[in-house]
């Protein structure tokens, strides 16, 4: 049986700001309560501790981590949870100093004493360690959870196995790659582009109805994070006085026109014009839109992470506006060829900050972006792997070091960069012989990890190395 990295594992739905910090201990947090009550134990819970550890200490205020946590024993889903309640919900928890573990059961739950944020501890298998400690009548039971990019978490078994939970059938697929090279190999092998190969994997497990409403889905709630961004005006949330963008540049650009509806508002900036500039400043305006909103915990897509989840819609929705690729069938096949790269980077390096800087998310993204652009512009399976090739190559030693510990600064910045040069990268590689190439994108991946392990771990999603120590702001949270 082949395991594969599924198109829906590489793009998820859930809430910011943070995949690895947010989405990824919420998704531990609602698997250990399964746990729980798979043992019949959920009514004997007596208390709870949540100790946090490494980077999910040291950013975790920031990134919203105390709140996931919460979010995830209380039993919600992250891709359906009304976001406009969570600050309620989590208050009232503060404020009873209490946990419901269901309508007739309610536990003492202090934040102050029972989620602990350990910044000078961390566990040996990688940086964004949490355990979950439940006390029982009559034992502790201590679950331990991995955070590891992009919402996927590991659990380690009493005997110190690391597994990684099933979220998706374990079947036998056609066309199992784990390097460029075997992808290539089956693209030649068939005649199939990278997205037809994505696509014929994903059979082994739905139908292809089933995969077109899901791939659909996922392309929708991008969209819908796009247009709330680019409506919703004000300071985001976390203490940095941070003004979000998105809203001002959309109405410079669209020169007081009016709009009913999503549909409208596109058709309005399709019509503005293409002059270069006008476009560069929608593509910023798309990524700023997302990450902002992002940053405000709404509802993203993990593309491969939350705090790169602006640039794969933004350069998407620039093949559709700018490029005519608007069909459901473009659409589909962009998402499906940036999953392959997204998986191949997973596999043979890191999508986690925590682990490989900010190279590992940004500079992902925009491989993601530029190889599934290449595939909608006419561009063969060479020359998509190349455009992919070409944008890691640039952001090769990217760190993390967002201030505050918040997506912020710099991040919502870098997915607009992320997006444009993916553009750049796409047009550079249809407008090459892949063949005359010096780098692969197996060495550009292997570089970008063998930068990862080398890069000092202060530049690694902690806050405590590079802008995060240079900008003189305290915050009380952080």
């Amino acid at each position: 049986m082949e395991k594969f990295i599924s198109v829906f594992d590489m793009f998820k739905i859930g809430v910011g700001p943070s995949s690895s910090h947010t989405l990824g201990p919420w998704k531990a947090a609602l698997h250990c309560m399964q746990l729980i009550k798979d043992a019949k134990q959920a009514q004997e819970i007596q208390e709870i501790k949540v100790l946090l550890y490494g980077s999910l200490a040291k950013t975790g205020k920031g990134h919203g981590t105390d709140m996931a946590v919460l979010m995830g024993l209380l039993g919600e889903d992250p891709i359906t949870t009304d976001t406009s309640l969570i600050t309620g919900k989590i208050e009232a928890i503060k404020n009873t100093k209490s946990l419901p573990m269901n309508e007739l059961h309610r536990i003492h739950f202090n934040m102050d004493t029972d989620l602990l944020f350990l910044k000078d501890q961390a566990l040996p298998h990688h940086p964004n360690a949490l355990q979950f400690v439940f006390t029982l009548p009559d034992k502790m039971v201590t679950y331990t959870y991995y955070s590891i990019g992009g919402g996927f978490i590991e659990f380690e078994l009493e005997t110190g196995v690391i597994i990684t939970p099933v979220t998706t059938q374990n079947n036998e697929i056609n066309f199992d790659f784990k390097s460029a090279d075997e992808l290539l190999h089956w693209c030649i092998k068939t005649g199939m582009s990278i997205s037809e190969i994505v696509c014929e994997n994903e059979k082994a497990v739905l139908t292809e109805a089933a995969i077109n409403n899901q791939l659909d889905s996922i392309w929708h709630t991008m969209l819908n994070c796009i247009y709330t961004g680019c409506l919703t005006n004000g300071i985001l949330p976390g203490g940095l006085q941070v003004r979000r963008r998105a809203f001002d540049l959309n109405q410079q650009l669209l020169n007081q026109g009016t709009y009913q509806d999503q549909q409208q508002w596109m058709e309005l900036i399709k019509n503005g014009g293409n002059d270069f500039r006008y476009i560069l400043d929608w593509v910023s305006c798309f990524a700023l839109a997302v990450n902002e909103e992002n940053a405000s915990f709404g509802r993203v897509v993990t593309a491969p992470t939350n705090g790169a989840a602006g640039v794969v819609p933004a350069v998407l929705l620039y093949a559709q506006l700018f490029c005519n690729k608007n069909t459901p069938t473009d659409t589909r096949n962009f998402l499906m060829t940036a999953s392959a790269v997204g998986a191949l980077f997973k596999t043979g390096a890191t999508i986690s900050a925590a682990m490989g800087g900010c190279q590992a998310e940004i500079g992902v993204s925009s491989a993601m972006a530029a190889a599934g652009l290449t595939e909608l512009l006419g561009g063969n399976q060479k020359q998509c792997l190349m455009a992919a090739e070409i944008a890691m190559e640039h952001h090769l030693g990217l760190t993390c070091d967002p201030i505050g510990g918040l997506v912020q600064i710099p991040c919502i910045e870098r997915n607009s960069m992320g997006a444009i040069k993916a553009i750049t990268a796409a047009q550079l590689a249809l407008q090459s012989k892949p063949d005359y190439a010096v780098v692969s994108l197996d060495k550009v991946i292997k570089t970008m990890w063998n930068t990862a392990l080398d890069m000092n771990a202060k530049y690694k999603e902690t806050a405590d190395g590079g802008l995060a120590i240079q900008i003189p702001i305290a915050l009380a949270e952080c």
